[in-house]
C-alpha cells in the first residue's frame, strides 16, 4: 500500500511536470518606501526583470511608493489584494505597522516577500542588506579615520529595520572607543535629501565640533553634505549606506565631504526576492526564512574600481 501511493505521487509528479504543473505567475504588486530614491527605482527594475522572466511579457507588474507613510501603504496592500495579485514585494514604511495587511494578504492567499527590511505580520520570508555589517564596515571607517577620538552625529531615519539594524551595527563599533563621542542620534531626516540638509542644518547649528556624521543612507547623507557646503563648514566628514550613482560621483569630488558608502545590490535583492516568493507558490520554502546579502564599502580611493549599479 506504501509503495502504491509514493508511485502514485510520483506519477502525479512528473505528469504535473510534463504538463508544466508550475502556478503560472500573473501578477505581481511592489510598495517601497520612496521610489523618488534611486535605490528603489533599482529594486522595483529587479523585481520587474524577474517576473517577466518567470512570468512571460504579460505579467502584470505594478510598482508604488508609500512615502514612508504607513497608512498610505497599508491601502496599496488592499489594492494589491483586491486585484489579486500572486506575490507582494514589501518594502515596510514601519516594520511593525505594516503588520495587520501583511496577515490580511497571506490570508488571501497572496505569497508575501519583504524586501530591504523586515515586516511583521508573518512574512513568507525576507530578503535584505546585512544593514548590521552596513552600519559597521561605516563605523569602521569613521573610527579609523579619526584615530579612535571624535565627536559624531548619527542622521537617523524611518523606523523600518534597516534603519534600526544599520545603527545597531554603528552602536557595536563605537562602543569599543571611549574617544568616539555621539552627539546626537535620534534625529528622523525621512531617508531623503532635503530632510537629511534640514536635520545637518540644524545640528551644525547646534553642534560647533563635529568630526564626523553617519547618515541612515545616501539620499540623507547627500543631503547632510549639502549642509555642510552651504554653511561652510569645514574639518568633518559623512559616511552614508547604499552605493547610489550620485554617491559616487560625490565620492569623485574632492571638494565634497562625502567620503564614503556601504555599498548595496538592489536589483540583485529584488530579484532574489520575487524569485524565492515565485519558489513558495510551487511549495519550494526557501533554505532560510531570510536571506542577507553582504555589503562593500565604497570610499574615495576605491570608488574607481566600484562596478555600481547599473552593472548588476
Amino acid at each position: 500500500m506504501k509503495n502504491a501511493a509514493l508511485l502514485l505521487l510520483f506519477s502525479c509528479s512528473t505528469l504535473c511536470s510534463a504538463l508544466g504543473g508550475d502556478r503560472p505567475l500573473r501578477a505581481i504588486g511592489l510598495t517601497v518606501g520612496d521610489l523618488g530614491n534611486p535605490f528603489f527605482v533599482q529594486i522595483a527594475k529587479g523585481a520587474e526583470a524577474k517576473a517577466r522572466e518567470l512570468g512571460g511579457p504579460n505579467v502584470r507588474f505594478s510598482a508604488v511608493s508609500s512615502d514612508y507613510d504607513l497608512n498610505t501603504q497599508m491601502n496599496q496592500m488592499e489594492d494589491f489584494i483586491a486585484a489579486g495579485v500572486d506575490i507582494i514585494v514589501l518594502g515596510a514604511a514601519d516594520s511593525l505597522g505594516v503588520a495587520p495587511a501583511v496577515r490580511k494578504a497571506r490570508a488571501a492567499g497572496i505569497t508575501v516577500v519583504a524586501v530591504d527590511v523586515a515586516a511583521a505580520g508573518g512574512v513568507d520570508a525576507t530578503v535584505m542588506s546585512d544593514n548590521v555589517q552596513a552600519g559597521q564596515l561605516a563605523a569602521e571607517y569613521i573610527v579609523k579615520r579619526l584615530g579612535g577620538r571624535g565627536n559624531v552625529v548619527i542622521v537617523n531615519g524611518p523606523p523600518v529595520s534597516a534603519t534600526i539594524d544599520r545603527v545597531k551595527g554603528v552602536d557595536s563599533v563605537f562602543g569599543r572607543y571611549p574617544g568616539i563621542r555621539i552627539v546626537s542620534r535620534d534625529q528622523n531626516a525621512g531617508g531623503n535629501r532635503i530632510g537629511g540638509m534640514n536635520v545637518m542644518t540644524d545640528l551644525l547649528t547646534a553642534n560647533p565640533g563635529i568630526d564626523a556624521v553617519f547618515a541612515v543612507n545616501d539620499p540623507t547623507a547627500l543631503g547632510a553634505a549639502l549642509a555642510v557646503r552651504q554653511a561652510r563648514r569645514s574639518g568633518m566628514f559623512i559616511v552614508g549606506v547604499d552605493g547610489a550613482p550620485d554617491a559616487v560621483t560625490a565620492l569623485k569630488d574632492p571638494a565634497s565631504s562625502f567620503a564614503a558608502t556601504s555599498a548595496q545590490d538592489p536589483f540583485t535583492m529584488a530579484a532574489k526576492a520575487v524569485a524565492i516568493g515565485y519558489g513558495i507558490m510551487q511549495g519550494r520554502r526557501p533554505a532560510a526564512d531570510q536571506v542577507l546579502i553582504p555589503v562593500t564599502l565604497v570610499t574615495r580611493e576605491n570608488a574607481a574600481s566600484y562596478r555600481g549599479w547599473s552593472s548588476r
